[in-house]
């Protein structure tokens, strides 16, 4: 099966948002086995849009909808296909009820135009929406099916995870498992990865192995179709560990997991603590591990020390220091991390310093950043050289950060 992807709304075409949801779907039908060979964007427009359903009807027995579900003039997905393929509206009851009761229970009043809302393509199948008012649709006609999400992310991930993919599902006749388990890298690029594992991807065939980089980290997903949950795992395992065996020194986590989890779950594990001293990065590292669900447990605190006053003032490094070496250095890098272990009275401390750009400072070129790690048996520095604009240097700068202090954790 063949499938294309029409994102309906005028705010993608001005870049005002980003098309997600696209990519989100993409992953989940690579799952079923569901070729995607398009995305398209169109905007609130129903000629365009009725141009675009025309072009996919062409080359896609699946054409999925995201947008245009909502209840303003300019969403006009569902009116666009039912004109298109011939059917009507109607109001489906089950809809109308959660909406009204979503009004009744936050105190305000229902305008007309959210009854619109409620209605769908006659004689589809309705995919219940627990997230938002406009439910989806999921339309056969004429050998080829439709499916009609809203846009928000919030309403569209659920809905197609547990309402239109099983559905999808059982139309394939798919009664196979299928599994999928994420490995992911930091510290190696896309390329250099392929290259190394080149022999394995060239023969892969079930389960399948496939890679994609982003934010500066690379992940391999393998997914696995058997009978059973017992036999994909073991096929995934197999996998697995002929892939570490060669690339096994980046690998930082599974699945979900990101670098700040990762580092958080292993200073829980050794029941380990840990602060933070920044300069260039101005809170983000901190920020970063806050965003871990419990992170409290670990991160006991940090400051900013953002020249060479409060390096002095609130870590009490010495001025002779920073006069030898300077403030991008290795020496100051350990010398704050050190102090803000000390400061905090906590297990390990950071340090990061340097010139995020796009001048140079300290006597260092843009892009020069230190990170410097600090325990009780001891203290480490990495020197980075980075070449992105000033906000992207910061935010790598955190992410190399984790990565390290992943490493400096891991036995």
């Amino acid at each position: 099966m063949n499938a294309e992807i029409i994102a309906v709304g005028s705010e993608l075409l001005l870049g005002q948002i980003t098309n997600t949801n696209a990519r989100f779907v993409s992953g989940h039908l690579a799952e079923l086995g569901i070729n995607v060979y398009y995305h398209t964007a169109v905007g609130d427009n129903p000629e365009r849009l009725e141009q675009a359903i025309q072009i996919a009807e062409g080359r896609a027995d699946l054409i999925i909808f995201s947008g245009g579900l909502g209840p303003t003039k300019d969403d006009l997905t569902k009116e666009t296909i039912a004109r298109h393929l011939g059917t009507t509206l109607e109001k489906d009851e089950h809809a109308m009820n959660s909406i009204e009761a979503y009004f009744e229970r936050v105190k305000r009043p229902m305008t007309e135009n959210n009854k619109k809302q409620a209605m769908v393509l006659k004689g589809s199948e309705v995919l219940v929406n627990d997230n938002g008012m406009a439910p989806g649709m999921f339309y056969m006609h004429e050998g080829r099916v439709y499916i009609l999400l809203p846009g928000p992310p919030h309403e569209i991930e659920p809905m197609f995870q547990f309402e239109a993919k099983p559905k999808l599902i059982r139309m394939l006749n798919k009664e196979n498992v299928i599994i999928s388990h994420v490995l992911r890298f930091y510290g190696i690029g896309e390329a250099a990865l392929e290259d190394l594992l080149d022999s394995i991807l060239e023969k892969q065939t079930n389960p399948t192995i496939a890679p994609l980089a982003s934010a500066d980290e690379v992940t391999l997903r393998i997914t696995a179709k058997t009978d059973t949950t017992e036999q994909a795992w073991q096929l995934i395992n197999e996998a697995k560990r002929e892939i570490l065996e060669v690339v096994g020194q980046y690998l930082y986590g599974y699945d979900d997991d990101s670098l700040a989890s990762r580092a958080v779950d292993l200073l829980k594990q050794e029941n380990k603590t840990i602060s933070a001293a920044e300069s260039l990065t101005a809170g983000l590292f901190q920020s970063e591990l806050a965003s871990v669900s419990g992170a409290s447990a670990v991160l006991s605190g940090g400051v900013i020390v953002y020249n060479e006053e409060t390096k002095i003032s609130q870590l009490g490094i010495a001025a002779e220091l920073l006069d030898s070496h300077g403030v991008v250095s290795e020496e100051t890098a350990i010398a704050m991390a050190d102090a803000v272990r000390k400061k905090f009275g906590t297990d390990y401390g950071i340090g990061l310093t340097g010139a995020a750009g796009p001048d140079a400072h300290g006597g260092e070129p843009a892009g020069t950043v230190w990170i410097g790690i600090a325990s009780e048996s001891g203290s480490e520095a990495y020197r980075l050289q980075l070449s992105g604009m000033r906000n992207t240097n910061r935010i790598r700068a955190v992410k190399l950060a984790l990565h390290y202090l992943i490493r400096t954790l891991t036995p």
